[in-house]
């Protein structure tokens, strides 16, 4: 067996050994590390930290752009199964939300929230680890 080969049959057969990532934890890998929604959906501490007892419950944006830019948003909403949003929105509107970066009237989210566009598993994973928050 080629040397190279060796290193990759030992990652295939152990990755098989692996327990399969759940739903809501593919989910909040993609929402917490890669697309960083704390940043903005949950209010920080006066050191700077995130304030876990409100974690992703809305938070008053600290951040502001460079020059004026329309429809620029001061606050971030609940992203909780309680929230506002959630209980107008609905499962369906987010996931497509999270899919297409439209909500349900077709707009496209005040800035500075960006347009993502997730594919159909990742968006629903990530609602399921929001519906999975208290």
């Amino acid at each position: 067996m080629n040397l190279w080969l060796r290193p990759m049959a030992a990652l295939v057969f152990f990755a098989t050994l692996l327990p399969a990532q759940s739903k809501v934890e593919r989910g909040r890998y993609l929402a917490e590390e890669a697309a960083r929604c704390q940043e903005c959906h949950t209010p920080r501490l006066p050191g700077g930290g995130f304030d876990r007892s409100k974690w992703m419950k809305g938070a008053v944006l600290d951040i502001k752009p460079l020059e004026p830019i329309e429809n620029w948003k001061k606050t971030a909403p609940d992203l909780t199964r309680s929230s506002r949003l959630w209980l107008k929105w609905g499962d369906l509107a987010l996931l497509n939300y999270l899919k297409t970066g439209k909500g349900p009237g077709g707009k496209v989210s005040a800035r500075p929230m960006p347009a993502y566009t997730f594919k159909h598993e990742d968006a629903d994973a990530i609602v399921e680890y929001l519906r999975s928050l208290p």
